[in-house]
């Protein structure tokens, strides 16, 4: 029997903020591996954002202002890591073998 197409979820928002899937059964294809490029540009990002927000905690001269742009960026990064861990739970649901 052949395993079902998976819909992963990319980590990009399409029109109106609405998830964009990719239906594939190649995930060495172009799409799935520019998914992949994104997913791992997003988690280097939210790696370096937390370093940032670790600093930025501990400096007393911090305004309201720059704290306020801080939980912008981490709410934004927050909110790709979530799609990936999403998106990548999806597909070990799909992957993992089901008992009949």
């Amino acid at each position: 029997m052949t395993p079902p197409k998976e819909l992963r979820l990319l980590p990009w928002s399409g029109p109106e903020g609405k998830p964009c899937y990719l239906s594939t059964d190649d995930r060495d294809g172009y799409m799935s591996r520019l998914a992949d490029n994104v997913e791992s540009i997003q988690i280097g990002s939210a790696a370096q954002l937390l370093n940032l927000a670790s600093e930025l905690l501990d400096d007393k001269k911090a305004g309201l202002d720059d704290m306020r742009r801080l939980t912008r960026e981490l709410t934004c990064s927050l909110r790709d890591v979530l799609r990936i861990a999403t998106s990548r739970g999806d597909l070990l649901a799909v992957s993992e073998p089901h008992d009949t």
